[in-house]
């Protein structure tokens, strides 16, 4: 199974090689037709801690790193 590749936006970096990433989808609601936006957020692995408030930057799956992280960073989404 393929792992998942999310893209984001930075929304804290205060921990120690773990950035959080604000990912937001849309999709267009069932019944009302109309766009809805949602965004969840992910704590991905910053292993040299380069990524600041701010950045777009593209997550993917991988084993677990700790409690919370399920996600590292792979590169800008530039």
């Amino acid at each position: 199974m393929p792992k998942r590749i999310l893209s984001g936006t930075v929304t804290g970096d205060q921990n120690e090689q773990t950035i959080t990433v604000s990912v937001e989808r849309r999709f267009t609601h069932p019944i009302l037709k109309k766009t809805i936006r949602k965004s969840k957020k992910y704590r991905a692995h910053d292993a040299n801690n380069q990524f600041k408030i701010g950045d777009a930057v593209r997550i993917q799956e991988c084993a677990p790193i700790s409690k919370t992280k399920r996600w590292e960073v792979l590169t800008d989404a530039t």
